[in-house]
């Protein structure tokens, strides 16, 4: 009777600790998943550089724009130019215009990526709006810059021969609003 016992807990220990592994990984899968993206550009994931590249190559690229706004957040949002051709390694500034088109100041933030999706590990970004989220007034409009270059290795990937073109698409979706304030609204209205 001991003996049984005492496997029984052991399976009951086993199956614990199997169940409390599977609660954290499944925690960690999003933070993994996203680191993953981020250092192998998988899925079109985007890059962030901390600097221009020290090299530029002769390779031209065209590079469209594309934005949306997904539903629930009341914005217009649109490229200024649709597209632009970049040598590999050139640093460049691109402006998005955004206005807030709700009787309402609202809250938005930016989700990217690169198509086709292999070269988002050379897609780097150096400023981007998508990096914060935005809070516009009622009414509001304002230029959004991305500063970026595509790597110059990518003149070295074989299999990225054929790549002339590469869509870099945002899209701005609904955030939480922002904090209120309180010392703000307190000296708006005079105090208590």
């Amino acid at each position: 009777m001991i003996r049984r016992s005492a496997r029984d807990a052991v399976v009951a220990f086993a199956c614990g600790g199997f169940v409390a592994v599977m609660v954290g990984v499944s925690y960690a899968a999003v933070p993994l998943y996203s680191w993953f993206c981020r250092t192998t550009g998988f899925g079109g994931t985007t890059q962030v550089a901390k600097s221009a590249p020290i090299q530029t190559s002769s390779r031209i690229v065209t590079v469209r724009f594309d934005s949306n706004v997904a539903d629930g957040l009341p914005w217009s949002f649109a490229p200024e130019k649709n597209t632009i051709d970049v040598r590999l390694g050139q640093v460049v500034t691109v402006y998005y215009k955004v206005a807030n088109q709700a009787a309402r100041a609202t809250v938005g933030q930016a989700g990217y990526n690169v198509s086709p999706p292999t070269v988002g590990i050379y897609f780097e970004k150096i400023n981007c709006f998508c990096f914060t989220t935005q809070t516009m007034q009622s009414g509001e409009t304002r230029d959004m810059a991305v500063v970026f270059y595509v790597d110059p290795k990518l003149a070295d990937d074989s299999e990225q021969d054929r790549i002339s073109t590469i869509t870099l698409s945002y899209t701005f979706y609904p955030a939480r609003e922002a904090p209120v304030n309180e010392s703000a609204v307190l000296g708006k209205s005079g105090g208590i």
